[in-house]
């Protein structure tokens, strides 16, 4: 299949005809779980206790932005990303669902024309989607040999992870999808819905957030020293966000209704703020944004299609 047919069977959008843009590489951190929108990036401190969670927020480098206390480094980078606090789906709030959504935007199972988006854009450049530092779910990539095959490179944790996507987007590397978690089970990850086998909202404080902060953090300003940042679209999303009141059991559960997705780099306009939710989280308030919305944009960063379908970052 040629390229120009193979993305337009696979985005059923416009190419960008030529036009230059400023995304030459992306990285996806797929932020296993679904971390809760009201517990990072879109809080509340004014509802109820047992909307507003346990988390304060504070400032950040830019004036009007704040997010969780959970995120002290990531504070100090906040002129470098933009968060779109209006991300929804309506379909079931199952983590398959979510995951196959954000990294395809359709429902695909098996479907070869809407594959993994990093296989798409590897397909288009000319290059290879890496894995790291494992795969969830196939789809629709081929891990064959071939410049749309996906490699999947084993590189220990998250943070380590983040540095060799550095490198390899260095070195030539297209895209690459980093994988916070390899499960939600039995495991210390977003999915807090307060109880074992998973997460409790203290994990967020504890090791969560912290881990997320240190890598993002790092990973941004690593970018930024090699002169990376630019052209290098980071893409950080879970596959929801959480209920926006806390369970019987103290942790949250799964609410695909609405979150939120953090854009950084690769021409996207930092220090801003894309859409709102309403006073309690639950929905979109303005500018609402789906996940095929999210893949759209991360295609029109890249110069692979038209923006018609993107969102304005």
């Amino acid at each position: 299949m040629l390229r120009r047919d193979f993305l337009q069977t696979s985005l059923a959008l416009p190419l960008l005809g030529g036009k230059r843009a400023n995304g030459k590489s992306c990285i996806l951190l797929m932020l296993t779980g679904g971390p809760s929108h009201l517990d990072t990036w879109d809080m509340k401190p004014h509802a109820p206790r047992e909307i507003r969670g346990p988390f304060r927020p504070i400032k950040t480098n830019v004036p009007g932005i704040e997010i969780s206390e959970i995120f002290p480094r990531m504070a100090r980078h906040a002129d470098k990303f933009t968060l779109i606090r209006s991300v929804h789906h309506e379909a079931a709030a199952v983590h398959e669902t979510g995951l196959q959504l954000i990294q395809t935007g359709h429902l695909s199972i098996g479907d070869p024309e809407h594959p993994h988006i990093g296989c798409v854009a590897a397909q288009a450049l000319g290059s290879r989607h890496v894995m790291l530092p494992f795969a969830i779910g196939n789809m629709g990539c081929n891990f064959s040999s071939g410049p749309s095959a996906a490699s999947i490179i084993n590189t220990g944790n998250f943070a380590q992870s983040c540095r060799a996507a550095v490198k390899l987007v260095q070195s030539g590397t297209r895209f690459a999808t980093v994988n916070m978690f390899d499960t939600i089970f039995d495991r210390t990850t977003w999915d807090a819905h307060g109880s074992k086998p998973f997460s409790t909202l203290s994990d967020y404080r504890h090791t969560v957030g912290p881990a997320f902060d240190n890598a993002y953090s790092s990973l941004l300003e690593d970018l930024s020293a090699r002169g990376l940042l630019s052209t290098t679209l980071v893409v950080a999303a879970g596959e929801f966000g959480r209920s926006p009141k806390i369970n019987p059991t103290g942790g949250r559960d799964h609410w695909p209704q609405c979150w939120t997705v953090v854009m950084a780099g690769g021409g996207v306009r930092g220090g801003e703020v894309y859409g709102s939710s309403d006073a309690t989280g639950s929905e979109p308030r303005d500018n609402p944004v789906s996940p095929e919305m999210i893949v759209a944009t991360v295609y029109a960063k890249l110069g692979l299609i038209a923006g018609s379908n993107a969102i304005p970052i």
